[in-house]
């Protein structure tokens, strides 16, 4: 990431969930633009925290970093706005569409809706500059009306969305009630180089490479848009810096809308390899299709994707090279 946004004004940023896959790249290319950053991370057991550690490898000793092993509910007990914080980018959630289900919800409460809750009343006294939330494109659920727009009438049909939604809200009601210049980025699947174990690519990659067999939920003709960690962290930067848009809502997609067996064809052709699927039962809170219309986010935020699929796997699979399966 080359970016150097911010390099004129040398801002104090806080990244809540800033060992996790997104968190991470964000924290990093903000230092690399100068900044201070603060990460916040809890460490939750979702995948291995060890695999958080190697994200932020590097980054302790960086003099404009500090990192805080916290809850985010607990941001009250931090003193943070003793430091003076000019940007928030809550990244921090407790992910996963297939695990929300069942006694598991009440981490999805917790990190998702409590978390949130806690982190807008935070703001609402410290006055930072913009309070940037990173929603999912799982608030839009089953819907026949492609692409989707952020008028849509949002019906998640998974917990996790659920959650992601009522943290949207919850957003939109301490703007409009407190002035908390809060504005929710809705991000289609996003991919690359330290995404979690649990996802698909990164399943994939790792299956092929290791000569496994590799599961597809459903036949393959399921479709996402794909989006590439580097435009993620592009689209944040944008919403920090726009005028005018707090309160509002931003589809952030790739514009790599594909199919799943689409996908594992590109994926042929980078690894050189066979691929052995076997192919299961869809999984619950799975949407058939995903597909976002950008159009807002270019408009008002300036935001256009800048990585292909087929380029961003490249770049994946490259950071694959040399790592144990």
């Amino acid at each position: 990431m080359s970016d150097t946004i911010f390099v004129k004004g040398k801002k104090v940023c806080l990244v809540t969930g800033a060992a996790g896959f997104i968190g991470s790249h964000l924290t990093r290319s903000l230092l690399n633009g100068g900044n201070q950053v603060i990460g916040l991370d809890c460490f939750t057991d979702y995948y291995d925290r060890k695999l958080k550690e190697k994200n932020i490898e590097g980054l302790s000793a960086h003099p404009l970093f500090k990192m805080i092993e916290a809850d985010i509910v607990d941001i009250d007990k931090l003193r943070l706005e003793d430091i003076g914080v000019d940007l928030v980018f809550h990244q921090a959630a407790q992910a996963g569409v297939r695990a929300s289900w069942g006694s598991d919800f009440a981490y999805y409460t917790h990190h998702n809706v409590l978390g949130t809750q806690r982190m807008l009343e935070w703001a609402k006294r410290v006055k930072p500059e913009k309070f940037v939330y990173a929603s999912s494109s799982s608030v839009y659920g089953n819907t026949d009306k492609l692409p989707m727009h952020e008028d849509d009438l949002p019906k998640p049909i998974s917990p996790y969305g659920v959650t992601k939604l009522a943290a949207e809200h919850l957003c939109n009601l301490y703007h409009h009630n407190f002035k908390v210049p809060a504005i929710s980025l809705r991000y289609f699947t996003v991919y690359g180089p330290g995404q979690r174990p649990d996802m698909a690519f990164n399943r994939f990659i790792r299956a092929v490479r290791a000569g496994e067999e590799l599961v597809i939920y459903g036949s393959g003709e399921q479709t996402r848009d794909f989006t590439y960690i580097d435009d993620i962290v592009r689209a944040n930067y944008a919403a920090a810096t726009a005028k005018g848009v707090e309160g509002r809502v931003y589809n952030i997609g790739g514009g790599s809308r594909i199919s799943i067996n689409g996908v594992l064809e590109i994926l042929r052709t980078l690894l050189k390899n066979e691929i052995m699927v076997r192919y299961e039962p869809v999984q619950a809170g799975d949407p058939p299709h995903t597909y976002a219309d950008s159009g807002r986010a270019r408009r008002e935020l300036g935001f256009k994707p800048q990585t292909t699929l087929e380029d961003g796997l490249q770049k994946m699979v490259e950071w694959f090279s040399g790592r144990p399966n």
